[in-house]
């Protein structure tokens, strides 16, 4: 018995050995693999009952297999600013397609960050497996959960739509001549009945101003703020000012241009926006309790309707929209002419009409430059009208025991019972690692201790192949006994 048992031995030790060299054989063959952890084989004894003080009965070897994937593989620097590497805990989430990860099958989870956009603009890596991360609201903020895979969504980084923001506010400085004359057009206005020739904001207005026609009044002052759109576009308001013959105020219209943006409403004309009088206080500061160009009390508050869907639509009298060809959403614009500085804003001296400078936020359309991931996973995009957003964020998973994952094919890994449920978490929180952009994270074999274990494990087979041939050989002679 103890013969036949030493046979069995050196064939456990046969098949362990040669489980040891097939998982040398594969960290060997994945040197050169991104995000690949090294496999090993662990030999545990065997040892039978039979055992005792009258004879011992060989056991053998047995063999388990053993994934290190909690083991840190050394950072490379790329070209690409989607390759990622984690440095420290956690996994990537991926899934086979771009979908939602909780509408799919299986979730892989893996270190192989060398991440490219595919024809969708989906990031996927070199085994076709899709990124997965939060996503951002309209305002940047992330949506996340530590818990759902549902929060998730596959990552792209083409199909993001350009960054568009309407102007909201504007700001001016600008400054009126005090010293200027009222003209023909406003002395007529003041005179009762008004004379020929004079300014009235319906049939003789500054914004039907026509130089080359003598249509409309040429004003003595006018001021351009450039605006964005709900789309993109740019469009230009002007604020046209002509002096009264009222001490420190102004007859003012606020009009598009072209006029053609607008479409105006009864008791304005074509392009006409609001219409009414600008004035000054003694010091040359806005006065805005006598100012009705925004209306009774002063708000400097511009409205513009949405683009009707019926070009034939006409707004609300008094009212104003964008033109039905535009196809825009409303829009409401804070005007800031009045600054706390009595220096500032819009203000009457006695120094030559001038606009000194004129702020709006907002911006024009942009389409997309470039994508920066940082070492929290944040996925931003840069715009080529120099606007930059969060779109995303890189979600990685940890585990209780990471090393109980199981392997599948494209260097990934799913969910067993032995490594615990996933946790979603932020990179840099919740034990999670930090992320590096333009890195990727090299393979964990070290090919001089794997050629190491490649002696010894061939050493090893030969000396069981050697306790065969010598229990074969002991039998032999036992047989020999008998003849």
């Amino acid at each position: 018995m103890s013969i036949n048992s030493a046979i069995l031995a050196g064939v456990a030790g046969l098949s362990a050995n040669t489980s040891a060299l097939s998982a040398i054989s594969e960290n060997i063959a994945n040197v050169n693999t991104v995000g690949y952890k090294r496999a090993g084989v662990d030999f545990e004894a065997l040892v039978t009952a039979a055992s005792g003080a009258g004879g011992y009965s060989a056991g053998g070897v047995t063999s388990t297999n053993a994934q290190y994937v909690d083991q840190q593989g050394t950072t490379t620097q790329t070209t690409s600013p989607t390759d990622l590497a984690i440095s420290g805990s956690g996994m990537f989430v991926t899934t086979e397609t771009p979908t939602d990860p909780s509408s799919v099958g299986q979730v892989q989870f893996t270190r192989a960050g060398s991440f490219t956009p595919d024809s969708s603009g989906f990031l996927k890596n070199s085994a076709g497996l899709y990124l997965q991360g939060w996503p951002a609201d309209s305002q940047g903020n992330i949506l996340s959960n530590g818990s759902s895979l549902s929060s998730l969504q596959p990552v792209n980084v083409q199909t993001i739509s350009g960054s568009v923001a309407a102007t909201t506010d504007a700001s001016l400085n600008a400054n009126a001549n005090a010293a200027q004359t009222a003209g023909a057009a406003a002395t007529a206005a003041a005179a009762v009945p008004p004379g020929a020739g004079a300014y009235n904001a319906l049939t003789n207005s500054m914004t039907a101003y026509d130089a080359t026609t003598g249509v409309g009044v040429k004003p003595d002052f006018a001021i351009q703020m450039p605006i964005s759109d709900s789309l993109g576009g740019q469009h230009t308001l002007q604020i046209d000012l002509l002096k009264s013959t009222t001490p420190n105020q102004w007859y003012a219209e606020v009009q598009a241009v072209p006029t053609s943006d607008i479409v105006s409403g009864s008791g304005l004309v074509p392009g006409q926006i609001s219409t009414g009088i600008v004035a000054f206080n003694s010091d040359g500061s806005l006065d805005l309790t006598n100012t009705t160009l925004f209306g009774t009390p002063a708000n400097p508050i511009l409205d513009i309707g949405a683009s009707n869907a019926v070009s034939a639509t006409v707004p609300a009298a008094g009212a104003v929209n964008w033109s039905q060809s535009l196809g825009l959403t409303s829009q409401t614009i804070a005007l800031n002419l009045s600054p706390t500085s009595s220096s500032s804003g819009l203000t009457q001296f006695d120094s030559p009409s001038v606009v000194t400078s004129t702020s709006t936020n907002g911006t024009p359309f942009g389409n997309l430059s470039s994508v920066a991931i940082d070492k929290n996973g944040y996925i931003t995009a840069t715009f080529s009208n120099g606007v930059s957003r969060k779109i995303g964020q890189v979600a990685l998973a940890t585990f209780p025991n990471v090393n109980g994952l199981s392997a599948v094919n494209g260097d990934s890994y799913v969910q067993t019972p032995e490594s615990g449920t996933f946790s979603l978490n932020a990179a840099g929180s919740g034990g999670a690692g930090t992320i590096a952009a333009s890195t990727l994270e090299s393979s964990t074999v070290d090919l001089s201790a794997e050629f190491t274990n490649l002696i010894v494990t061939q050493r090893a087979y030969t000396a069981s192949s050697k306790i065969i041939t010598t229990a074969d050989q002991m039998t032999q002679d036992l047989l020999q006994l008998i003849r």
